[in-house]
């Protein structure tokens, strides 16, 4: 199990738990800076003591050994896995170059030193920065409520209210903060992982060449090198469509954090201050705690937490409610005080006072107290509201009407599907191929008035306005599970066995549709939409989970994973019966993936992947703002190495001809060779040039 993640939601309650996991998160930045600090001095070590060569290449392989990535939620892509095993792989090439004896490069400096610098001080730093501000405002946030709940209720009211509203600014401003701190400290690390290996990847690329058998080695390096790489570009592609869709929602919880509410199995749940009496003549202190009730068991359960003392987590203590009261000033001298009373205690009330008036009220409510509050402390899970779209028979027009011009007209059109068409234009094409009245009238082949930017636009629209995802929000969990682990042949028996558990429309629909994403994927070498691509595209599109939370938004990487399995393995899925029985994946978390082998006579052996990866620059019209979504992200067009299927015969020769096959069954996956664009852009085997990823759109 790797790092938990960070819910914005959490950062209202700032429960002791949530407290514990951006300590975990710190720690590992941490870990982090320290293990990449000691690799900037080894390597400047490497470049200026020759004598002490091997020594040095000793430690440095030694350090590179040692560190291991952790990761957020439950799981790794095959491509983490790839990246986590390449530091091992590194430090066994550092071993083979320690024979050698040679002088290192002095572009060690350039490739591999300053950018690491950068990425520590503009990236680490930041958080470092990030966390001072984070504790400073924690302290102050609690030390003024501190005070506030200390005002005597029989001052003015005149000054009680404008305490209130400081108290109320300070705890917003708080809030704003923690979000920021949090969301950058998932960035960060999923952000490291590219970054970091992507500078060690130029370092061993340019030490070679120094060397007296560096020409020998190289040739060993670079198949792993373009393995490395694809897998690289898969996980920052993740990575661009996780924070786009992190960002949105941290702002939805910034704008209306009640409704965002996490579902909880408490009835309510926060901080309380209880009252603690003392013998005479010491009197009574108050002490904080974090409160959680169950009231269908009437268990409350109560823990002293301090912020200030560095988390520190007292005893808890447990107990079943009998009854709760509200305090009236005139018993108190606090404000926001109400009591609950044990069924094993009766008579000896406990006194809690709320952080305001709300709160209490809420409290109250919860707890059976005599004031009470229309809507409880956790909100249910709201459906998504339902959009004109359905899966009927004009559905099935509109998406047959679609695929057939995309086919008879841009097929071979750079980035088809990643570019996106006018916003107006795409909602007034939707509009009227879902009108039963104009419908029938638009021509998609023949007419030049759509653009296919524009009706590939208005395909993706009608599939995200239906009521539920065409994978359904049912099967959502089930599709994820053999993503995340599982030989590939067992990931693929078991979304062919959950594919036919689709409701006949969905399923005959997403055979529909994947069955033109092969063909799409077919014709790369054209259109660089290959199966990665076209799973970055369409995996928000055809699944999403049906609460938005950090952690199901870092599940979005294996959405793409299920596509892309679906796109290679079209023809079993949808045209062959699945097994009886659901196939259980095997697990990889005790057999990580072997690394590529180095070997150039071995390459041979490997299915051919398309390695090129393009700038394409694509420019919108003007006039008219293009409704870019998440996963329309610009990413590079590397094939996929997350879901490679068994069952994928490679077949030699370029893709057939351009056809229409919404009528007849079939379609071959092309024996793609490594191509160049017609500007000339490099491919990925060149040893001295760097990868270039899609140009940003818009």
């Amino acid at each position: 199990m790797g790092l938990q993640p960070l819910e914005f939601s959490d950062c209202y309650l700032d429960s002791p738990w949530f407290r514990e996991r951006i300590r975990a998160h710190e720690a590992e930045l941490e870990r982090t800076n320290k293990f990449i600090k000691e690799l900037i001095k080894d390597g400047k070590n490497l470049i200026a003591a020759t004598k002490s060569l091997s020594a040095a290449q000793r430690k440095f392989a030694h350090s590179l050994r040692d560190f291991k990535f952790e990761f957020i939620g439950d799981a790794e892509t095959d491509d983490e896995r790839c990246i986590d095993a390449s530091l091992r792989e590194f430090s066994n090439f550092l071993k083979n170059l320690e024979e050698q004896r040679e002088i290192m490069a002095l572009s060690v400096t350039e490739t591999l030193i300053k950018p690491l610098e950068k990425f520590r001080k503009e990236q680490l730093g930041a958080v470092k920065e990030e966390k001072k501000k984070f504790d400073k405002e924690t302290e102050k946030n609690y030390s003024l409520i501190d005070k506030h709940l200390n005002l005597s209720a029989k001052k003015k009211d005149s000054h009680l209210q404008e305490a209130d509203i400081q108290v109320e600014q300070n705890r917003q401003h708080f809030y704003e903060l923690s979000l920021e701190y949090v969301c950058k400290l998932q960035e960060i690390q999923e952000r490291k992982k590219f970054e970091f290996v992507e500078p060690m990847l130029s370092f061993f690329q340019g030490m070679f060449t120094f060397y007296h058998q560096g020409h020998e080695l190289a040739k060993d390096f670079n198949h792993y090198k373009m393995e490395l790489q694809i897998n690289i570009q898969n996980t920052r592609n993740r990575f661009e469509g996780t924070r786009s869709e992190v960002e949105e929602l941290m702002n939805k919880i910034r704008q209306n954090p009640k409704d965002h509410k996490r579902a909880s199995q408490f009835t309510a749940e926060g901080y309380l201050y209880v009252q603690e009496k003392r013998p005479a003549p010491f009197g009574s202190s108050w002490v904080k705690h974090y409160c959680m009730y169950r009231k269908a068991a009437k268990k409350f359960n109560i823990i002293p937490f301090e912020h200030r003392s560095g988390g520190k987590l007292g005893d808890g203590e447990v107990f079943f409610l009998k009854e709760c009261t509200k305090r009236h000033t005139d018993s108190i001298d606090r404000r926001f005080c109400f009591d609950v009373e044990a069924a094993d205690r009766p008579g000896a009330a406990l006194t809690m006072q709320a952080f305001s008036e709300d709160e209490r009220k809420q409290w109250l409510e919860a707890l059976g107290g005599k004031e009470a509050l229309l809507h409880s402390f956790n909100r249910a899970i709201v459906p998504r509201p339902e959009g004109s779209a359905q899966l009927d028979k004009m559905g099935f027009t509109i998406l047959r009407k679609c695929i057939s011009a995309v086919e008879t007209r841009g097929i071979n059109d750079q980035g088809l599907y990643r570019v996106v068409g006018v916003s107006s234009k795409v909602q007034r094409l939707l509009s009227m191929l879902m009108d039963v009245k104009t419908c029938n009238e638009v021509d998609l082949e023949n007419s030049v008035d759509w653009e296919v930017k524009t009706i590939t636009s208005a395909l993706k629209q009608y599939l995200r306005s239906l009521p539920e995802p065409l994978m359904t929000y049912e099967l959502h969990g089930d599709f994820i599970v053999p993503a995340k682990s599982g030989s590939p042949e067992s990931r693929v028996n078991a979304i062919h066995f959950l594919v036919h558990k689709l409701p006949e429309k969905n399923k005959e629909m997403l055979d529909i549709l994947v069955k033109h994403l092969t063909n799409v994927s077919n014709h790369s070498k054209q259109n660089l939409m290959t199966v990665a691509n076209l799973g970055v595209v369409f995996g928000p599109t055809l699944m999403r989970p049906q609460e938005e939370t950090v952690a199901a938004i870092m599940d979005l990487k294996f959405q793409n994973i299920v596509v892309e399995i679906l796109i290679e393995n079209h023809e079993k899925i949808f045209r062959t019966l699945p097994d009886a029985t659901f196939p259980e994946p095997v697990s990889l978390s005790t057999s990580p993936p072997n690394a590529p082998p180095r070997q150039s006579k071995r390459q041979g052996q490997r299915t051919k992947r398309p390695v090129a990866v393009y700038n394409l620059c694509l420019e919108l019209e003007d006039g008219d703002s293009a409704n870019l979504s998440k996963e329309d992200t610009p990413t590079g067009n590397l094939d996929s190495l997350s879901s490679p299927s068994p069952t994928t015969a490679a077949v030699h020769g370029p893709p057939g001809p351009d056809k229409n096959h919404l009528l007849a069954d079939g379609g071959s996956f092309g024996d793609w060779a490594s191509p160049v664009n017609n500007s000339g852009s490099l491919l990925v085997g060149d040893p001295y040039e760097t990868c270039r990823s899609w140009t940003s759109v818009g």
